[in-house]
């Protein structure tokens, strides 16, 4: 990897520095009836030692916004899920339906040719015809309602 150019390093030390948060002491200089602040100590006069400020805590209303955001998320996956399914259980639903329209079509036209094999019959085979008739309606019937 090669070394960053000076002209570059400079301005990344400034961005760095002005990014990471103040942690210098503070000082509170009383002379008579004036007060002044200053990072350095007093020259003259009562000094007094001012703590640094704590880093802000986060607020309670991120943590929930937070909580929230993620629940959000969950339920978003649980429900493309839950879609999921519903539409892969839906998709088999209508290839069962499919099918059993397609057989309903094979057994009612079977039925029809057997009603047609009964007009054209002879004398002799008008009977056998219309047993085969008669079994293909009950196939029809059990099978289509």
């Amino acid at each position: 990897m090669k070394p960053l150019p000076h002209a570059l390093v400079s301005p990344l030390l400034i961005l760095l520095a002005i990014g990471l948060p103040a942690q210098a002491q503070m000082y509170k200089c009383t002379d008579g009836d004036s007060v002044a602040y200053s990072e350095a100590p007093c020259q003259r006069g009562m000094q007094t030692v001012m703590p640094a400020p704590a880093a802000p805590a986060q607020r309670p209303e991120l943590a929930e916004l937070e909580r929230q955001q993620k629940l959000s998320e969950q339920l978003q996956k649980e429900r493309l899920a839950r879609e999921a399914h519903e539409d892969h259980a839906d998709a088999l639903h209508d290839r069962r339906a499919a099918q059993r329209r397609e057989q309903c079509a094979k057994l009612d036209m079977a039925r029809k040719w057997a009603e047609d094999d009964v007009r054209r019959a002879s004398h002799r085979a008008v009977d056998a015809a219309r047993l085969k008739a008669r079994r293909a309606a009950e196939r029809h019937a059990a099978s289509c309602r």
